[in-house]
């Protein structure tokens, strides 16, 4: 099974970025999605982006035309750029590859 390590979380102000990173242990290149999920205290864990093959992208609408979803192959690397946060986008994110899950980073968004 694919291990996967997420960073690049923080704490950042209303308004910032942060780009989060998901890499796994092994090639990604035949691994057919891959999901960005996010769970804030006391809430459901729920859908934040998703890349295909494609590759094609999809987003919550939630977060869509503020987050963008990437992924470079070379580095067996899906990439998760945050702009314009906003307090509600405070989370644990998380990211799932096939059926593993890493253990996710904390995002903050504080003034």
């Amino acid at each position: 099974q694919v291990q996967i390590v997420e960073s690049g979380g923080g704490l950042v102000q209303p308004g910032g970025s942060l780009r989060l990173s998901c890499t796994a242990s092994r090639d990604i290149i035949n691994i057919n999605t891959v999901y960005w999920y996010r769970q804030a205290p006391g809430k459901q864990r729920e859908f934040v982006a998703l890349i295909g093959s494609a590759p094609v992208t999809d987003y919550a609408a939630s977060v869509k035309g503020r987050f963008t979803i990437s992924r470079d192959v070379d580095k067996n690397t899906v990439y998760l750029q945050m702009n314009k946060l906003k307090p509600e986008d405070t989370a644990v994110y998380l990211c799932k590859m096939e059926t593993a899950w890493g253990q996710g980073t904390q995002v903050t968004v504080s003034s």
